[in-house]
């Protein structure tokens, strides 16, 4: 049996909270600008420090930190080396973000410690000193209702749900990219394309490198009706010159093709993505989907508003390893805590069934009781963790 335990979640700033700004994991997404004022800067020191007279040039520091600690019994079945496993996850994130008109750099690094991980320290794990983020980009107006950002360098990048490309927030070292990536903007719709290598993450001090062996292609189109409702479609393009499946290393190449709907009416919200995949593994051609639900009703008059949630996913698994098709569903770069905060395992080959129920306590802390079960899609494929590795193989077993 497992258990995980979040003892610790701190997050703190140079600033302390501000009503006026929204906070995201994508700390450059934050728009500080809005302090313009003397007034409002001087109640938020850091967040807007000007540096023209006229406040076109200005900076905003910041930073977060956070401890975590996580115990496990009987890990992964018993299988590990360390089946009954319990670490401290520590980790520093200063950032600076410095506009001049259009044009900005923003840089964010990382401190991060892994402390009495049985099973050997992962890239999720620890990284040392490192520079996570560190980008240029420029806006360029093109009308009244359009804008097209330029960027080039290393970033976090989340799409959509992130149940493809993620920053891995949860897990103690985000996953970032190197590469360029242009943002266009039209009222309601927002395209971004982007051609990008992952990190490869260092265990020491500044040695996080691009990496040599994979690189991301795309394009992500979001409409979002102003009533509510949204329609992402996108293509992302996937190469891995030392894939794994089966036991076997070759190159991977893999198309990638998505639509999500998600919005919310009354009480009723939903979030459903279906996606198709297609391309070659070595000598083997890949035919993989998966299926992804969440949908919920608020009950926003009863005590503490609770939020009724039921997701189902469904991700496909090879039926048979020699017969030239690879049915497996690779979810490349996901969001870290895939099926929430105590389940290691990844959205390969698994059927999931996951009811929830979340409570407002008020002053934006929220309570959640979730039950998840869990199969196998294809008998014929084994059971993955998030990162696509193999926590066990198919082997002769007939049990889903």
């Amino acid at each position: 049996m497992m258990r995980a335990l979040l003892l610790l979640a701190v997050f703190a700033s140079v600033a302390g909270h501000a009503q006026e700004v929204e906070r995201t994991n994508l700390r450059y997404d934050e728009n500080w600008s809005v302090l313009r004022g003397a007034d409002a800067a001087d109640d938020q020191p850091g967040k807007y420090v000007r540096l023209d007279r006229q406040g076109d040039i200005y900076l905003t520091l910041g930073g977060e930190a956070r401890a975590r600690f996580e115990g496990f019994d009987d890990n992964l079945w018993g299988d590990p080396p360390a089946p009954d496993d319990g670490y401290l996850w520590l980790r520093v994130m200063p950032h600076a973000d410095l506009h001049a008109g259009p044009a900005r750099v923003f840089v964010q690094g990382i401190a991060g410690y892994a402390r009495g991980v049985g099973t050997g320290k992962g890239p999720a794990d620890e990284t040392g000193i490192d520079f996570l983020q560190g980008f240029a980009d420029v806006r360029i107006a093109l009308g009244d209702d359009a804008k097209l950002t330029l960027r080039g360098g290393r970033e976090l990048m989340a799409l959509g749900s992130e149940r493809l490309v993620g920053i891995r927030y949860g897990p103690n070292i985000p996953q970032a990219f190197d590469g360029g990536h242009v943002i266009a903007e039209h009222g309601p719709l927002h395209v971004d394309a982007f051609r990008l290598r992952p990190v490869a993450i260092g265990d020491g001090d500044f040695d996080d490198r691009t990496s040599k062996t994979r690189r991301l292609d795309g394009i992500y189109a979001t409409f979002a009706a102003a009533n509510g409702i949204g329609l992402d479609a996108y293509w992302l393009g996937y190469e891995n010159d030392e894939a794994r499946f089966g036991g076997r290393m070759a190159r991977e190449t893999r198309d990638s093709y998505g639509l999500r709907f998600f919005g919310s009416h009354g009480n009723l919200d939903w979030n459903w993505e279906a996606m198709l995949q297609r391309g070659r593994f070595g000598g083997d051609r890949i035919r993989a989907w998966s299926i992804a639900t969440e949908t919920g009703w608020r009950f926003v008059h009863a005590p503490l508003s609770p939020h009724a949630r039921l997701r189902a996913n469904i991700a496909s698994g090879d039926r048979d390893a020699s017969d030239g098709r690879l049915g497996t569903f690779n979810a490349l770069f996901p969001k870290g805590k895939y099926f929430g905060e105590l389940s290691p395992i990844g959205p390969r080959n698994i059927m999931n069934i996951q009811p929830s129920v979340d409570f407002d306590l008020a002053s934006g802390v929220t309570v959640e009781l979730l039950a998840a079960s869990f199969w196998r899609h294809r008998r014929g494929d084994g059971v993955y963790d998030i990162p696509g590795g193999l926590i066990r193989a198919a082997g002769t077993s007939r049990v889903r």
